[in-house]
This record gives C-alpha cells, structure tokens and sequence, in this order.
C-alpha cells in the first residue's frame, strides 16, 4: 500500500463485480474508506475479505434509496459512479422501455449519486467524481451499440457539466472511458454471442487482449486521489488503441 488515498472516504456503486469491485479493492489498498454497494449482495459480503467493511444493497435506479443511503454514509471524499448495463441491438432493436432503462441505469443514475453526495463534498471543500464512461459513443461507434452509445455520449456530457459548475468550489468530475474490459458482464455476452465469442472480442482489440478490472481500477485511483488535482471534465480513454 502507497497511501495514495490515505484519510479518505469513498462511496463505490456496482461495487459487487467488474469495475466496480477492482476500484473499491484498489482504493482499499491505497487507504481509503470505501462504503461499496450493488443489487448483488453475495458478491458485497465477498468484499469483507478484502478489507471493505462497509456495504449494502442499493438500486440506484431508486431515488428515494439513494437520498436515504447518502444521508447514512455521511460526506465522501470520492464517488466512483460504476453501474450500468449493455443493450445490444440497433435503433430498430430498441424499444422504448429498453432505451428508458438504458438511460436510467446508465445516466440517471449517476445524476442521483451525485445529486445525493455533492452538497456533503461542498460542505467539505471538496471531492473527486469518477464516472464510468466508455470508448463506445464517446470517442467511437461500435456496431449494435445504438442506445448504450448514446448513454454512455451522456455520461461524459453530465460529468462535464458537474465539473464546470462546481471547477472553482474544490470538485473535480472525470469519466474513465474503457474499451473491452473483462469483466463478468462481458463474458457473459461473449458466451452469448457463441463458442467463439470471447475470440471475437479480443479479435477487434489491436493489442490482441481485452483489458482487466484492475487497468481501470488502476486509473480510478488516480483520479479518486490528489495526483490528479489539475485534471477535471475530461473523458480518460482506456482502450488499448481500439479507438486509434
């Protein structure tokens, strides 16, 4: 342990698998305080291992849930924002309750952690948001990605507009924006997709790889902490040069 986040809180959604759990264990080990929650509550209890002490199940689609569990937790020094789901299919594969749930999940979400955890940061004099983006939308179409391009397009809108609303009362806003990542979502799609699934997602990664949990958690430490005290607004790409 380096200390980097040493004497700070953290609240970590979807912190029960992928991305979300890498960062809550790497801001653990890099001493901070990390209140971890998600829908999967065995996957939370599994957390205790690896030093989280704190966590409980949220729905963050819940706003009322949300309000209540920000008031519990109290002011956070950082809050990484990693729930979100893939819709795969085109415009005429989305129907209206897919594109709702889609940008529920993906966005409104992130506009009630925020909502919910900025006034405490305020009162502190300061905080680092990390919101969970993607190369898809932001910096590149990718085929049957119609309505999970669009969210993720509004995840690095939203995370610009917190961080030039709030650039000079000490908060920073960032969105990591990944690549193919494997975590058990994506897996999970790759199984889908057929027996060589998963070769077809590391087909279209220049490096001949997918990208781990932990790069991006890698990353999120480095915004969650003060290394990166001049860095706010910005869409970090991530995506071992999908996008080049």
């Amino acid at each position: 342990m380096s200390d980097r986040l040493k004497g700070k809180r953290a609240f970590v959604t979807a912190a029960a698998a992928g991305i979300g759990r890498a960062s809550a264990i790497a801001f653990v080990r890099e001493g901070a305080e990390v209140f971890a929650t998600d829908i999967d509550e065995a996957g939370l209890a599994s957390l205790a291992k690896e030093g989280i002490g704190e966590a409980a199940k949220l729905d963050v689609r819940d706003s009322d849930a949300v309000a209540a569990i920000a008031k519990q937790v109290g002011a956070v020094d950082i809050l990484l924002n990693a729930a979100g789901f893939v819709h795969h299919g085109t415009v005429l594969d989305c129907s209206d309750a897919d594109w709702d749930f889609s940008f529920d999940l993906n966005v409104k979400s992130m506009h009630r952690t925020i909502r919910a955890f900025l006034p405490g940061m305020l009162e502190k004099g300061g905080g680092s948001i990390v919101n969970i983006s993607s190369a898809a939308g932001v910096f590149k179409a990718a085929p049957n990605r119609y309505v999970y391009g669009a969210t993720k397009a509004a995840v690095a809108a939203l995370t610009r507009a917190i961080a030039a609303d709030f650039i000079t009362r000490g908060i920073r806003c960032n969105a990591i924006c990944p690549g193919t990542i494997e975590t058990p979502s994506m897996l999970g799609r790759a199984a889908a997709a057929g027996p060589q699934g998963r070769e077809m997602f590391v087909a279209r990664q220049p490096m001949g790889r997918l990208g781990t949990a932990e790069e991006i958690a890698a990353l999120a430490v480095y915004l969650a902490s003060d290394e990166s005290a001049f860095t706010t607004g910005v869409a970090h790409i991530i995506d071992g040069g999908w996008t080049l």
